[in-house]
């Protein structure tokens, strides 16, 4: 068995493409436009994607089920920053909208900040403490 990528189905899908190449300046490697796009996340590999929901739904029998809202996080997405606090500033100023501020999490061995792409997934940054 070989991983392939972490897949967030979302249902606005130009929305988020947006969002993951604009603002978190992640870089496409794949785009099929309005459906799915992958996403490099270090020198030669990919192992981020986003899909749309409603063409996934179908394939898992859920084509009559919505996408669940106001529950507890069940999945993170963890990226690691050069530095957490610039990563901080810099989006700022493209408005992205942070939960919390850069905090030394010392029992995890890192310094994080979280935020939200803009279907509510919870998405960590974080930077290793030396």
């Amino acid at each position: 068995m070989k991983f392939s990528n972490v897949r967030l189905l979302v249902k606005d899908y130009k929305k988020c493409f947006a969002f993951y190449t604009e603002k978190l300046g992640l870089e496409a490697a794949w785009n099929l436009e309005a459906c799915y796009a992958s996403f490099k996340v270090a020198e030669g590999i990919e192992g981020f994607a986003i899909f749309t929901s409603d063409l996934m739904a179908p394939a898992v029998g859920n084509a009559d089920k919505s996408q669940p809202t106001d529950c507890r996080e069940k999945m993170m997405v963890s990226f690691e920053v050069e530095n957490v606090d610039e990563t901080y500033k810099a989006l700022l100023a493209k408005d992205v909208v942070f939960i919390n501020k850069p905090t030394d999490m010392p029992g995890w061995g890192m310094r994080v900040v979280h935020l939200r792409d803009p279907e509510e997934n919870l998405i960590e940054l974080f930077t290793p403490l030396i």
